[in-house]
């Protein structure tokens, strides 16, 4: 069942920072540029949001693929450490 926002209790940024992660990007500082203008907030604190997301039910929920591709990227690189 979701919630009254219609998400399964993600906000509005936390979809949109999924978004952004679910795309692929042609050059360098794509990206971030992105994140600086359709997101308004650093790189960084779009991936302190979005390595919380990976851990988050639902966001699993509202996008399997790109939350389980980005885990097994966060998996492999903690592995490699």
């Amino acid at each position: 069942m979701e919630s009254e926002n219609g998400s399964g209790g993600l906000t509005g940024q936390d979809r949109a920072v999924l978004d952004l992660a679910a795309r692929t990007w042609a050059g360098p500082g794509a990206k971030e540029r992105a994140i600086r203008e359709q997101l308004g907030m650093s790189a960084t604190r779009y991936y302190q949001l979005l390595n919380a997301l990976l851990d988050d039910p639902r966001a699993l929920a509202h996008d399997p693929v790109t939350v389980n591709r980005l885990r097994r990227a966060r998996d492999t690189r903690r592995d490699a450490r």
